[in-house]
């Protein structure tokens, strides 16, 4: 690191707690960062990476695609935020999410999928009158204090109380229920212990906050069925598969559709839009609409925030573009070769994934559920990513989160990404780097 970036990051330290302003951007020592184009970020010392972490999943056509910027250029030029009533852009970007999302008859625009899953348990709680809530251990919805709560836990603490975060209270923690991804009889055996109590079945239909645990049908079909007999939402957060993976989300290609969906990240290719969305009876209850769940916040539906929705969405929509053709074809390349390179090197690997996100396992076996994942070989999946962030494709080096592929990408990407790949991958073999995992399994 040159004295650029260490000035940069020192400064950053001295005024921002860890010099970051979130604690996932702090990883082994801060990274400071210059620009980000296309397919590619580059660092204060002007060192070029090919972007696979894509701010979480965040950018989907491309960093600083000119088709959203200028679509936001041309919304402010105009209108900034007023505040009170509505406009076009609102409209718009509406009716788009309606056409595009199963589950939705009414949308309301929030800034961060945080925001969006907190609106969709306050709704889910409010429409029920009912005070509890299932969540999957593995899968991530957000900072809200209802929801943070097991996610990537160690063995001593999944499926157990394993609170985020200080500062919750424990009325919190305590209403919200853990089950096992994949697992139905996990969820059945909750309903029978809180009769009548439970609110909302809130999930990521693919948790890719551990990667890629890819649902059973069968699944997915006994959620809505175990939900619809008890009289409670099945909330599908939509946050990372939605629009990255379908138009419509993981519930066009599933077929099951919820009564809630929450979406973002990659609505807005890097600007800051989420939401939520679903049936007329159950949005009405909104205060705007005459309900008594309230709905407030300065700047939804803000007009940069709309427009970047509404040309992203285009774009996506866009057959000349062919944009789902293009990333599943870039992303099943990957995953071959990558399975490839473990396969010849001895590695006990599953590389699995969906469409343009992509994760490499290091262990033996089926992957249904965070069960499984306790038998990853975690410091050498860190240690992966690591050496591929040295030969210049940045990957997130944190055990168990996913990589992701971009319209920008070339199959040129992702030929040198793989030979760059079977350097680290032959040379950790040959250093016998893939015999470890997690203690306590």
């Amino acid at each position: 690191m040159t004295s650029v970036s260490r000035r940069l990051i020192e400064s950053a330290e001295r005024i921002i707690p860890g010099g970051v302003n979130s604690a996932t951007r702090r990883i082994d020592a801060p990274m400071a960062w210059k620009s980000a184009h296309g397919a590619t970020i580059t660092d204060m010392d002007g060192k070029v990476y090919t972007d696979y972490h894509a701010a979480f999943g965040a950018i989907l056509l491309g960093h600083g695609d000119e088709r959203v910027n200028d679509a936001v250029t041309r919304a402010i030029a105009d209108i900034d935020l007023v505040g009170l009533g509505t406009t076009e852009l609102e409209v718009e970007a509406a009716q788009l999410i309606v056409d595009a999302i199963p589950s939705a008859e009414m949308v309301i625009s929030t800034m961060s999928g945080s925001e969006a899953t907190f609106q969709a348990i306050r709704l889910a709680r409010g429409t029920t009158g009912r005070p509890y809530i299932l969540k999957f251990q593995g899968c991530f919805h957000g900072s809200y204090d209802a929801l943070a709560r097991n996610v990537i836990s160690t063995p001593d603490l999944a499926w157990q109380r394993d609170p985020n975060s200080s500062g919750i209270l424990d009325d919190a923690v305590d209403h919200t229920l853990i089950a096992e991804f994949n697992d139905l009889g996990s969820v059945e055996a909750l309903f029978a212990q809180h009769p009548d109590q439970i609110a909302a079945v809130i999930l990521e239909p693919v948790p890719h906050n551990v990667g890629a645990l890819l649902p059973e049908q069968a699944f997915l079909e006994g959620l809505r069925r175990i939900t619809k007999e008890q009289g409670t939402l099945l909330i599908f957060d939509e946050v990372i598969t939605g629009f990255r993976h379908a138009l419509g989300g993981y519930q066009e290609i599933c077929g099951v559709t919820p009564d809630l969906t929450t979406f973002g990240k990659a609505m807005g290719n890097g600007f800051p839009v989420a939401g939520l969305a679903g049936s007329a009876e159950i949005m009405s209850n909104f205060t705007p609409a005459g309900g008594t769940v309230m709905l407030a916040g300065t700047f939804n539906g803000n007009a940069s925030s709309m427009a970047a929705a509404i040309a992203t969405i285009q774009v996506l929509k866009d057959p000349e573009v062919d944009f789902y053709r293009h990333v599943y074809r870039l992303g099943d390349r990957m995953r071959r070769g990558l399975q490839s390179i473990a396969d010849d090197n001895g590695i006990a690997a599953r590389i699995t994934g969906i469409g343009s996100v992509f994760i490499p396992y290091f262990l033996e076996g089926e992957v249904r559920g965070y069960r499984d994942l306790l038998r990853n070989d975690d410091e050498a999946y860190a240690t992966f990513h690591r050496r591929m962030i040295d030969k210049g494709s940045f990957m997130y080096p944190m055990s168990l989160k996913r990589n992701h592929i971009s319209l920008a990408h070339t199959e040129a990407d992702i030929d040198r990404t793989l030979a760059q790949a079977e350097e680290v991958l032959g040379a950790m073999a040959h250093e016998g780097l893939f015999q470890g995992t997690r203690a306590g399994v």
